[in-house]
């Protein structure tokens, strides 16, 4: 019974850093997606509320389509960001616009708040069109002067337009499994500006930022989706073995070697992804976590959650040099700033070890509470970021006593950290609350948020460090 018991919180820990199952959704195949947005609220609109009972996608012959919204309460205050409104799949075909239907308008006045009087529904003509296997983000923008007619009249006036897709140089990255989708973001507005449809549960990606490509982990298709991040548009499918359940990637400095950490099969998968396809796999330790490779592009290093190993890839020989007992739980690896220390976090360990890469020593070991799920070193300053499953904030350590610098409450645990070199921003990936965090690492504050439909897993971001 004892070790029974044992073996549930052991369990409950590693599925608080694991990705936690999801309900796979079919990809879009006959439908197409649609996402909506709305745009910071003006500042004058800050005494009006309201209720948004439903929004409907009104097609050419008068069919509306319900959207599931996501947010309903409408408090002009409290949307000084982009926020998101709800979405939902829909036949391909073209449509007319958008109807709202609002109640409880209220205008707060100096004498008190008062309510107005609205339409039961309002119709906001603005045509798009749907296609089949595509995602379309709308952006609505509302005119609080046009809105507030004389008395007591509120007829919403809303502008829609589909936003203009970054610059691929400002781009960024977000897989959400649950949506079979990708946002694409914007780093300088920092707002979600395109969605791309994917094949089944979409989990690790990474960048080639020489040649512009995305490689995409399809842990529900066993396969790898390569994107041209110009167009936006799948260029290849890269098939793995069923029961693969691909989960993490990595890509070697020179952009010659592609890794795919395959958790179904616990193997690690050699692609060359130029010529999209498998050149051979190695066998890892049970339940392969995340994979990173040195700086010089000589050596992988494979996290092993369940076997509490670390197992070491030569990539030019296509061998395993090593494999070494490490704490249990999922692991994650991060190199310092010199690249000459392999720090390495796990689950279940409430240290972090400071590993020779070569010989594999433990040089030094420093406490830093139990829980560790993301792991991620300033490459421009040394400092080492953590995120903790018990925690709802993220921490930076200084790098040489580890002793903490700043703590930056999130509101959830972070699951993925990176760096954007160009706004020195942090950005923690926060399933728990469907968003990813932005974090000025000059104040360490909270900056801003990505509102997602779904949660989070994976981020990757062009000029990241």
């Amino acid at each position: 019974m004892k070790i029974r018991l044992i073996a549930i919180v052991l369990a409950a820990f590693l599925a608080g850093c694991q990705t936690q199952l999801v309900s796979l959704r079919q990809p879009l195949i006959e439908e197409g997606a649609l996402y909506l947005y709305t745009r910071p609220f003006p500042p004058a609109a800050e005494r009006l509320s309201f209720t948004l009972e439903g929004i409907s996608a009104v097609r050419e012959d008068g069919v509306e389509f319900p959207v599931p919204l996501a947010l309903k309460e409408v408090k002009p205050a409290e949307l000084t960001r982009q926020r998101f409104l709800g979405s939902s799949t829909l036949p391909p075909g073209s449509y007319t616009g958008l109807a709202l239907r609002i109640s409880h308008p209220l205008l707060r006045r100096e004498e008190g708040s008062a309510a107005l009087q609205a339409p039961e529904r309002v119709t906001v003509n603005a045509p798009f069109t749907v296609q089949k296997q595509k995602a379309l983000l709308l952006s609505l923008s509302f005119d609080y002067d046009n809105s507030i007619g004389a008395g007591f009249r509120f007829t919403p006036v809303f502008t829609v337009r589909e936003p203009r897709r970054p610059v691929v140089g400002l781009a960024g990255y977000v897989t959400i499994p649950e949506a079979n989708a990708i946002a694409i973001f914007d780093k300088q507005s920092a707002e979600v500006a395109g969605f791309i449809a994917t094949g089944k549960a979409p989990r690790g990606v990474i960048f080639d930022q020489q040649r512009r490509r995305a490689y995409v982990a399809l842990s529900g298709d066993d396969a790898l989706q390569v994107i041209d991040m110009v167009t936006g548009e799948e260029v290849r499918r890269i098939r793995l073995t069923p029961g693969d359940s691909p989960e993490e990637l990595a890509l070697s400095p020179d952009g010659k070697t592609l890794l795919s950490v395959n958790k179904g099969s616990n193997t690690v998968s050699f692609v060359d992804p130029q010529g999209y396809f498998e050149t051979g796999r190695l066998a890892v330790g049970d339940a392969p976590s995340s994979v990173l490779i040195d700086p010089t592009g000589q050596r992988g290093y494979v996290f092993n959650s369940f076997a509490s190993t670390m197992t070491v890839l030569d990539l030019a020989r296509r061998a395993v040099s090593a494999t070494v007992g490490s704490a249990p739980g999922d692991g994650h690896g991060a190199f310092s700033r010199s690249g000459d220390q392999l720090y390495a976090a796990h689950a279940l360990s409430s240290y972090l070890d400071v590993l020779d890469p070569f010989t594999l020593a433990q040089q030094r070991r420093y406490y830093v509470g139990m829980g560790v799920c993301a792991l991620k070193v300033d490459q421009r300053s040394g400092i080492v970021y953590t995120g903790r499953k018990s925690d709802a904030w993220v921490q930076a350590l200084e790098p040489f006593t580890f002793n903490t610098i700043a703590t930056v409450p999130l509101g959830g645990s972070p699951a993925y950290l990176t760096i954007d070199a160009d706004e020195n921003r942090l950005y923690a990936v926060n399933p728990a609350r469907r968003r990813v965090q932005l974090v000025n690492l000059v104040s360490y504050r909270l900056e801003n948020e990505l509102e997602l439909p779904a949660p989070p897993h994976r981020l990757a971001l062009m000029g990241e460090r």
